[in-house]
């Protein structure tokens, strides 16, 4: 379901380049100062996910990173997948 995001991501430039997502580092961000905390992403869920990646070649990636999962293809991360839930309720209005 990713293919079309990825071709876009890893083989064009400019103004070829259609999909531009944020960095997870400013998503970390917005997501800290509204208040939530990352949760990490289970060991099992990357020990189910890792033999995927595995089985597919070389060339595909899985880091966990900061309590997220990273899936990239060579050294571009393509999809950074994590999980947050909201320190305090108080915060809901």
């Amino acid at each position: 379901c990713l293919a079309r995001d990825i071709v876009n991501i890893v083989a064009c430039e400019d103004a070829e380049r259609i999909e531009r997502y944020e960095v997870a580092g400013k998503w970390r961000a917005r997501m800290t100062m509204a208040g939530f905390t990352v949760y990490p992403i289970n060991t099992s869920v990357d020990n189910s996910i890792r033999p995927l990646f595995e089985s597919r070649g070389n060339n595909y990636r899985l880091k966990a990173e900061k309590g997220a999962l990273h899936l990239g293809w060579l050294d571009k991360v393509l999809v950074v997948v994590s999980a947050w839930h909201l320190e305090s309720h108080s915060m809901i209005k």
